[in-house]
Formats: structure tokens, C-alpha cells, sequence
């Protein structure tokens, strides 16, 4: 495991904030891509799931005007740069880090059921984004539930 652990100041490793930025990055070119085809007006080429038109054009995907892509591509730039600080030792950013993820991936839960039970078509797109968002939220909850002080590993 990459060096996936917090050590015992509940910051993580300089592995796991690098394994975090980098889940980030791909959060970024998803959202970056998904925002600029919105606004461009191009259709994204739907192979794997066939409703990407569907969820995109449906009025769920903006906000004010403003695609919900784009609020992603800012949060995955947010997470990405609190990770940054986190493997450069700001014990801030790790925590700031940790209530965004969960924000993020509480939010793409909630766009995964609109998609599912309201819009009744997916994007592949935005399952790849929610699936990223989940992945950055397990970035610092594994080590908390793995790690722990005092949990044998053996045990069991």
C-alpha cells in the first residue's frame, strides 16, 4: 500500500497526500472536459452508457447558469492543492482536505441518485467524477479505519 497511512498526528504519509493529488488531477481533466463540452455546446461521446446527452442537457446540470461541472473542476482544484500542502506538512490543509472530500462525495451520491431515480439515464462522465470524489473521501478514511493505533493487523 503505497504508503497509505496516517502517522500518529492524524496526518497522512507524504505517499497518501501525493496518492490523493494525483485522484484529484483526474477529478480536474473530468470535470475541465465535461464543463468545456457544455460550453461549447459539443455533445460528449456516450459509448459506455448512452445518456450522457440526457443528464447533461437535463436541468439538473447547472446551477445559477453555471454548469455543476465547473463547481467540480473548483473542488477538485481545492482538494488537489489541500493535498499539496498536506505532503509539504500543513496539518490544516489535511483537515480542510477531509470535510471536502466528504462534502464532494456526498454531493455525487446525491447526483448518482438524481441520475438513477429522477433523470432516468447516466453519464458516463459524471459516474467517473462521483467515482472520484468517493475515491478521494476513502484517500483519508482508510488509514483511520486500517491504521488505527493499538489494531493488530494480525488480528483476526
Amino acid at each position: 500500500m503505497i504508503g497509505n497511512k496516517e502517522n500518529g498526528s492524524g496526518q497522512p504519509s507524504v505517499g497518501a497526500a501525493f496518492f490523493a493529488a494525483v485522484i484529484a488531477l483526474i477529478g480536474i481533466a473530468d470535470a475541465l472536459y465535461l464543463t468545456v463540452h457544455h460550453y461549447t455546446a459539443e455533445p460528449v461521446p456516450c459509448s459506455v452508457t448512452g445518456g450522457c446527452e440526457t443528464v447533461l442537457t437535463s436541468s439538473y446540470s447547472e446551477f445559477f447558469g453555471i454548469p455543476i461541472a465547473a463547481f467540480g473542476a473548483a473542488a477538485y482544484f481545492a482538494a488537489f492543492s489541500l493535498a499539496v500542502l498536506t505532503a509539504f506538512g500543513n496539518s490544516r490543509a489535511w483537515m480542510f482536505f477531509k470535510l471536502l472530500t466528504f462534502l464532494m462525495a456526498a454531493f455525487s451520491l446525491w447526483l448518482v441518485y438524481l441520475q438513477a431515480f429522477v433523470i432516468g439515464a447516466f453519464c458516463q462522465f459524471c459516474l467517473i467524477s462521483a467515482g472520484t470524489s468517493v475515491l478521494l473521501f476513502i484517500s483519508w478514511l482508510f488509514p483511520i479505519i486500517f491504521f488505527r493505533k493499538g489494531v493488530s493487523k494480525s488480528a483476526g
